[in-house]
């Protein structure tokens, strides 16, 4: 049987695809083509064992199988995090919280600016001058939350 008969029995399509997507997730991992490769598994199981299915019909079944496997993948994640040695690596904000900064344009009415390593970030907080030292505690809406250090 050449690779041409395998794809004419639909099962096998589908479990060749899911083979196919098991490698893709293996030289790409993160992607999490695992859940939708265990879509495309179930898909090849079901029509293997009833072959009278057309093809829409395994489409939304694949739809469904992988939309399933996604569901059960994010629920075990969240119940299971995996550990980071940088939890805060993604939270840029997160990061800055008790940093102290200078404060580079006064803020006044509660708003000013400051400057984090290179940059300049709106602040919010009490009248502070320009020069002095304050503490972030948090941000809102791209502007951080400042505190007199």
């Amino acid at each position: 049987m050449d690779f041409n008969q395998l794809l004419a029995v639909p099962g096998l399509a589908w479990l060749i695809l899911a083979a196919v997507l098991a490698i893709a997730e293996l030289l790409a991992p993160g992607i999490f083509l695992v859940f939708i490769a265990a879509g495309a598994a179930v898909t090849g199981v079901v029509t293997l064992l009833v072959p009278a299915f057309d093809l829409v019909f395994e489409v939304f079944l694949f739809a469904a199988a992988s939309a399933a496997a996604v569901a059960v993948g994010r629920r075990w994640y969240r119940q299971n995090p995996v550990p980071s040695a940088d939890p805060l690596l993604n939270d840029r904000v997160a990061r800055l919280i008790g940093q102290v900064v200078t404060v580079v344009e006064p803020i006044t009415a509660g708003r000013g600016r400051v400057k984090v390593g290179d940059g300049e970030w709106p602040a919010s907080g009490p009248d502070t001058p320009a020069g002095a030292h304050v503490r972030i505690t948090g941000a809102r809406g791209g502007s951080l939350d400042v505190e007199p250090a």
